[in-house]
This record gives structure tokens, sequence and C-alpha cells, in this order.
């Protein structure tokens, strides 16, 4: 069987690349032109340059694919990217919908994501009965992928054979080209006093939703939606998880959620006058604060899926960047030196 997949170099990505090679499977990578290889490197991949903007790049890497896994998407924390975030989400996936159908693919997984769903009322439960909010006021990437997952929805009415998945807050190992929740374990392993907002969220082993995804390939019923879902916690209590695995203690100081979110707006006014990228946003804050809870009932009782606890997540995050800045700091030197040259396209 041959397998497509958008978004292959990301963090999510390269983890089920690395999972469907490991199981003997022919994968196909779609990569953004100028992209870093480095997360493929060693793994016997058919690699095709291109972007989900591209129609007939699609097709092309369709031809002779069984299944989709379609994880392409940008996320936008700070406002600006309004555009760019809705042409790549959801003209994108609807690029990979009629590229799919015209192709002939027999199964499409896309990745969409819990902030697709509309917001829970307080006190409950977070399950697959809530629908999407494409009205979602809380950021264009919240928005941008309930669209996206409604057009899939829609298409499988219309003959495509597709199963929605959604995962909470990715978290773990080969996080190479450094996701949000990375750097934050990278910040925490560096730091003795750290600054964290009152709350938590669900993450979840991006080892587990590349698992998840392969079983809803797998068992997923067309149409349907499932969310993957891990163990929530405080960020506090994560980031002295982190001092913990390093020997390390962190004093954590934490700020009342509507605190940080008025702090967090003038750090974005500061970012915008000196042209930086915040990491401290208004969205941010709220996304990491939340006190709702996530079932993964649904995909455990049919898909069979499972999670491992938080700490040996914790602990493999932290090995990894661990070994992986002592590979970089090695290529840094030989770099410089003009002796190797960094894979990526050109």
């Amino acid at each position: 069987m041959t397998i497509l997949v958008t978004g292959a170099t990301g963090h999510l990505g390269n983890v089920l690349v690395r999972n469907l090679v490991a199981r003997g499977e022919r994968v196909r990578a779609l990569v953004l032109r100028g992209e870093s290889l480095l997360p493929l490197e060693g793994m016997p991949v058919e690699v095709v340059p291109g972007d989900v903007l591209d129609e007939d790049i699609l097709r092309f890497a369709m031809q002779g694919v069984d299944c989709v896994f379609h994880l392409a998407s940008l996320i936008a924390i700070r406002p600006g990217m309004d555009e760019k975030v809705w042409r790549v989400n959801v003209e994108g996936t609807q690029n990979v919908i009629r590229a799919a159908l015209v192709t002939g693919v027999k199964r499409l997984v896309y990745t969409s994501s819990i902030h697709a769903l509309k917001r829970p009322q307080a006190g409950e439960t977070v399950d697959e009965r809530l629908p999407f909010d494409p009205e979602n006021p809380a950021g264009i990437y919240d928005r941008s992928k309930a669209a996206a997952s409604l057009l899939v929805r829609q298409a499988t009415r219309e003959g495509l054979d597709g199963v929605i998945v959604c995962p909470t807050g990715i978290i773990g190992p080969y996080d190479f080209l450094g996701s949000e929740m990375g750097g934050l374990v990278r910040q925490a392993m560096r730091q003795r006093l750290m600054l964290a907002v009152e709350g938590g969220f669900d993450f979840v082993d991006v080892r587990d939703v590349a698992q998840g995804l392969i079983l809803a390939a797998e068992k997923g019923k067309r149409g349907e939606v499932y969310l993957l879902s891990g163990t929530w916690i405080e960020i506090k209590e994560l980031i002295v998880k982190v001092g913990d695995l390093i020997g390390r203690s962190i004093k954590v100081m934490t700020s009342p959620r509507d605190l940080a979110i008025r702090i967090a707006n003038i750090n974005l006014m500061i970012a915008r006058w000196f042209n930086l990228r915040p990491r401290f946003t208004p969205y941010a804050i709220e996304t990491v604060s939340d006190s709702f809870r996530v079932s993964s009932a649904k995909a455990r009782e049919h898909l069979g899926y499972q999670t491992r606890d938080i700490e040996e997540t914790l602990r493999d995050t932290v090995a990894w960047w661990r070994l992986w800045q002592k590979r970089t700091s090695q290529w840094s030197l030989l770099l410089g030196r003009g002796l190797i040259e960094a894979p990526q396209f050109q």
C-alpha cells in the first residue's frame, strides 16, 4: 500500500512517517519547497516538493496512493496571518479533497484539532457530540480548522471515504522544527525561574496521536470524528516535572488568566513595534489555561486508541531535546567551517 502524508516534516508528520515506515508501508511525503528534510533523515521516503495550494501537485502526488493523511496546516497564535492561515487550512484542504476524489484515493484521514470544536459550557466534558464551530471567536486557526473539518465531512456524503481526528495539545520527542510546547519544555530546561498562567490543558504524546491516526485509517468509520486526548495537567505542574527530570528545582510564579492576557496584549504590541515573533500572546494564554476535560472514550472503544503516562512523555521529551541540542551544536560547528551543508530543497 502506498500512503501520502502532507505536512510530513512537522512534529506529528515525521512521527507518523516513522510509524508507517516501521510497519513496512511505502510512504510518499509532500514537503514544502525550501523546508529542511532533517525530520525525515534516514527514512526510505519518496519526497514530493510542493504544497496543498497547488492542486496539480496534489494530483501528481496522489497517483497510485491508497490512503492520504492530511496534516499540513498553519498554526497562528498571533494576529496578522488570517488570510494565509485560511488559504492553507481551508482552501488547501478543499484541494486535497478534490485531488483525492479525482485520483481514486481509498481513504483520507484528516487531522483537525480540538480547537475546531465549539467551546464547552462550564463543567461540560468535550467529546464528539460538540459541533465544529467555524464562527469561533477565539482565533483564525480555530475557525479555519472547523471550516476544513466541515468540508471533509460534507465530502464524505458525496463519495469520499474520509475520517476526521481531533488531537488535543501535542507534545513529545522528534520535535525537529520546534513547536510551541517544545519551546516551553526547552525554556524550562534552561531556567530556574519561570512565569506560568493559572490553569492547564490536555496534552497528548505525539507518538500516541500518530498511532491514533493509523488506527483511524484502519478502523475508523466513514464520516466519523474521533478525539485523541491524553492527560490534563496544570502548566505549573508540567514545568516542575521538567525540573525534576533534569535534577533542578524550578521556581514557578503563576499569574491569573485575566492578568496574563492583559500582559500578553502589551507583549504583542511591543513585538509588532520591533518586528519580533511573540510566543506570549492572548491566544496562547487562552489555549493553555482551559479547565475543560476531553474524552477519548470513542477512539478507545472503536479504534483501540491508547495513551502513555504524561511522566513518560516528559521524560522522553527532555531526553530527546538533550540529544538534539548536542547534535545541532556539532552541526553548527561543521556548518560554520563549511564542512557540511544543511539538507533542504533549493
